[in-house]
């Protein structure tokens, strides 16, 4: 079974975002990680090279499959923000309406 690449380290968040290229998208950044904490009441933490999550839970599949992973949390990648967040919102398709312009995409572990 390959291991996830994509884990909790202790690089330094803040630094990370001053990194962001651009003033506009720097600033959106670090609006989000304020919006996240407060809400998900967790400190930001990096995920890898490139993503800031908050909290995390441990998973594991009938496979055998298990790892570690946040419970939501965004990146700064060079066409958008991409913010990760748990499934369970096809109820909400009208709020959802209201972000604008946005893509949804789903991530399924095997």
């Amino acid at each position: 079974m390959a291991e996830l690449k994509t884990k909790e380290n202790d690089q330094d968040v803040v630094a990370f975002l001053n990194g962001v290229a651009g003033d506009a998208r720097r600033r959106a950044c670090f609006t989000v990680m304020d919006l996240m904490n407060r809400v998900t009441r967790s400190e930001a933490k990096m995920w890898g090279d490139s993503i800031v999550g908050f909290g995390s839970y441990h998973y594991k599949y009938k496979s055998g499959r298990e790892g570690d992973w946040f419970l939501t949390g965004f990146a700064s990648r060079i066409q958008s923000l991409t913010l990760y967040i748990m499934s369970g919102f096809g109820e909400y398709e009208e709020l959802l309406m209201n972000l604008g312009k946005f893509k949804s995409g789903k991530f399924v572990f095997t």
